[in-house]
């Protein structure tokens, strides 16, 4: 039995330890990213000033590519963006349902927005990384498909706006490059970005 506790315990501290380091290594990694560019860093510059192996990052992250989509995965964790989504689909007034589309929006993008120059810089110069952008668009768009739906069934879409025209329009309106240029380069305050989009929301696909 005393065995069996020291293996648990060998175990958990082994765990905490290798949680440890990849926060580290993460941490170092956005610091890199942002200063020299997601192309100069190499992973042995990572492992060197994160003071650890490159195996270990290798093991932890296989790739640089891998670290790029761990610091995305980190930026908003997709418990608490579900959470949003569920509260949205729950909600029964529209106009209170595209206010949320735009608080989902928002929130994402302002936890997103100190890794936003390293994903566009990788993604630009990296194929791979390109292609996982490509897949989370496509998911962030499927996710939007059951607010049409709602929509639909309610029949609160503007009169003679399709209901794939208003899935695109919602996708677009809502996407990370509308953030960008409007808070990022133009300095709009985020709380502003946000109900703008949701008064743009109502008008576009509602017609208030």
């Amino acid at each position: 039995m005393a065995i069996r506790k020291k293996r648990i315990y060998d175990s958990t501290s082994r765990e905490a330890q290798a949680a440890q380091t990849r926060q580290r290594i993460l941490g170092v990694a956005q610091k890199l990213f942002q200063a020299e560019g997601f192309e100069c860093v190499t992973i042995e510059k990572l492992a060197h000033e994160a003071d650890v192996s490159a195996p270990t990052i290798y093991a932890l992250f296989k790739s640089k590519r891998g670290i790029v989509q761990a610091l995305m995965e980190q930026a908003m964790p997709a418990e608490q963006h579900e959470a949003l989504v569920v509260k949205a689909y729950a909600e029964k007034s529209v106009h209170k349902r595209l206010a949320l589309a735009a608080k989902i929006a928002r929130q994402m993008y302002d936890a997103e927005r100190a890794h936003m120059a390293i994903f566009r810089g990788a993604a630009a110069l990296a194929p791979e990384l390109k292609k996982l952008e490509v897949a989370l668009e496509k998911r962030r768009y499927k996710r939007l498909e059951k607010t049409i739906e709602i929509m639909v069934a309610e029949k609160s879409i503007m009169r003679g706006l399709s209901a794939e025209k208003a899935h695109d329009i919602l996708w677009a309106f809502t996407g990370r490059d509308m953030y960008r240029m409007l808070v990022v380069e133009r300095g709009w305050g985020s709380g502003e970005y946000e109900k703008w989009l949701a008064q743009v929301l109502l008008k576009v696909l509602v017609g208030d």
